[in-house]
């Protein structure tokens, strides 16, 4: 998961960093919550660990503008320095998902990011995803069509994944580069776009088939479902998949 931190603390940055990276996770610092909202406006992120107490804008600001302004359900944590119960009450009012107060405690920190991953992202946890005629088997790695397996390259699954789990969300290079190839891969870029066209090729992602893999110049990509989807089809009774759409 690719975690973005707002505080104006460097030492506190760099540790928060250090804990979620040490989890498993992409971190990205912000010490500015204007440049946090600009980088919000073209990138993805899966969860954001916001301070209080900022210069320009504070950390209330930044959370009230992104539960206006970004679709996704956004999973925030407030680590503040701010431990009254009326900050408390604010914080979580203003749409907030989670408080803890500094200074940080490793183990609790950790723990905190982990259950709010897991309630914003159930689906990280299902064994199947579909989504029209599409199935991604997620324990054998394998993809149908129609009940038809297509044979994909292990990279080539991974982008698949990220796709169906999060249908009509603009995904960002950087999101897809970190979480497919890791954390300080270097991979060139074009190395994306040639997987992402070798799976748009094998998958057949277009209208047609009811789901479209688009790429945004210079942004991402977003995999759309093209076709409207009735209730009875929202379910797989049985299957312990989870229904994107």
């Amino acid at each position: 998961m690719r975690i973005a931190v707002l505080d104006d603390d460097q030492d506190h940055r760099d540790l928060v960093l250090q804990i979620i990276e040490r989890a498993g996770h992409g971190g990205v610092a912000f010490s500015e919550g204007a440049a946090l909202l600009r980088q919000l406006q073209r990138d993805v992120f899966d969860l954001l660990i916001v301070d209080w107490q900022m210069p320009g804008m504070s950390g209330v600001e930044v959370v009230r503008w992104v539960r206006a302004n970004v679709q996704d359900r956004l999973p925030v944590l407030f680590v503040t320095q701010r431990d009254d119960e009326r900050d408390v009450v604010e914080a979580l009012g203003c749409g907030a998902d989670d408080y803890m107060s500094k200074p940080v405690r490793v183990h609790e920190l950790r723990a905190r990011v982990t259950a709010l991953l897991r309630r914003s992202y159930p689906s990280s946890e299902e064994t199947q995803l579909v989504l029209g005629g599409y199935r991604l088997d997620l324990v054998r790695r394998e993809a149908f069509y129609d009940g038809q397996m297509i044979e994909l390259k292990p990279r080539e699954f991974e982008l698949a994944r990220c796709l169906f789990m999060q249908p009509a969300r603009l995904l960002s290079r950087d999101y897809l580069l970190q979480t497919v190839w890791g954390l300080a891969s270097d991979v060139p870029s074009r190395t994306l776009d040639t997987h992402m066209s070798s799976l748009r090729a094998k998958l057949a992602l277009r209208s047609e088939r009811g789901v479209r893999l688009t790429a945004v110049y210079g942004l991402g990509y977003r995999l759309e479902d093209t076709k409207p989807m009735h209730d009875d089809q929202r379910t797989m009774p049985g299957t312990g998949a989870v229904t994107c759409g």
